[in-house]
């Protein structure tokens, strides 16, 4: 019997936001990325651009983009998700990302397309705007992180003292006392240890105060530290975050703001919790003073995630707003 030629497009109208293709594209250097794209051929281009470093795209992501208006392109960045070799640190620095994106671009025939992403997705998007301006339609950022070590200090050496005492008191424990005088740094050299016993507890420990940070209303406020030994699966985003942030995330100081007029000509819609303790208010509010054609979008009563409430609805509509402008 003849394969139905129709059966996979009978699938994408019974789920609109299955993916309309998905592959392992090769990009150099050993790496190859997990690229899928939603939505219809023909509609705005766009792409989106997950967080960590290091977590990867979800279902969910897709569920951003009105499959009706966009042909919307999500990946797994180098070393992230279903990207292969999983979790390699070889030839993955910034502008390896943005080079994978611009091979994306190309391979889909988009002439310029709409960039969208949150967090450390909102630093690749603004890195790849300024790299190419003249490929960028607009961009949609939730959570502003320019990828500075003033802003993970003041996460995780101000804020998190200042709120959470206690966990900062479990997050300085898991290191030896003469390390506790610069913990970033000695968190990110144990991450990176090849020692199970010593990157170990460190990942899990990074990782699970961040989680913390970023939820508005976290469930809990405190480190399980008799977990951290735990022989259970590691998260992966650590060792990418460790490894960027060990490299200032392979950018110049303060290369974002200083570079922000290259964004000229571009609108940008950026969205951000009031009380988003990884990416304050401030940051967003400073970008947007250097970026005439942004504004900013407050979500009161919300944090740094995505599924903080009123985020994802108000990133679901700054994308279609920024469409809107792209098309009138």
């Amino acid at each position: 019997m003849a394969p139905d030629a129709d059966a996979g497009k009978s699938s994408h109208r019974a789920n609109p936001f299955a993916p309309l293709t998905s592959e392992q594209l090769a990009v150099g250097d050993g790496h190859e990325l997990y690229v899928e794209s939603v939505g219809r051929a023909g509609g705005i281009p766009a792409v989106y651009l997950h967080g960590g470093p290091g977590s990867g795209c979800q279902p969910d992501h897709r569920r951003l983009f009105d499959p009706e208006r966009f042909h919307a392109v999500l990946f797994d960045q180098r070393g992230a998700g279903r990207s292969r070799p999983k979790g390699s640190r070889e030839d993955n620095t910034l502008p390896h990302l943005i080079a994978d994106m611009e091979m994306i671009r190309e391979k889909f025939g988009f002439e310029r397309w709409l960039v969208a992403g949150g967090s450390w997705g909102a630093t690749l998007a603004l890195a790849y705007a300024q790299t190419y301006p003249h490929r960028v339609s607009g961009i949609a950022l939730r959570a502003t992180f320019l990828g500075t070590r003033a802003e993970l200090e003041g996460a995780f050496l101000k804020l998190l003292p200042l709120l959470y005492p206690d966990l900062s008191n479990d997050f300085l424990s898991v290191l030896p006392e003469e390390e506790r005088g610069q913990p970033l740094d000695a968190y990110w050299r144990r991450i990176l240890d090849s020692d199970a016993a010593v990157h170990g507890p460190a990942a899990r420990a990074w990782h699970d105060t961040e989680r913390i940070l970023s939820e508005h209303a976290p469930g809990r406020v405190r480190l399980d530290l008799e977990s951290l030994n735990s022989t259970r699966s590691l998260p992966g985003s650590p060792f990418m975050e460790a490894h960027y942030f060990q490299n200032d995330c392979f950018m110049k100081p303060d290369q974002l703001m200083a570079e922000a007029a290259r964004l000229a000509g571009i609108p940008g819609i950026i969205v951000q919790g009031r009380y988003d303790l990884l990416c304050p208010p401030a940051t967003s509010h400073a970008l947007s003073a250097v970026w005439p054609e942004s504004e900013v979008r407050l979500v009161e009563g919300a944090g740094h995630t995505l599924y903080d409430p009123g985020v994802r609805d108000a990133v679901m509509k700054a994308i279609a707003d920024l469409a809107s402008r792209i098309t009138e």
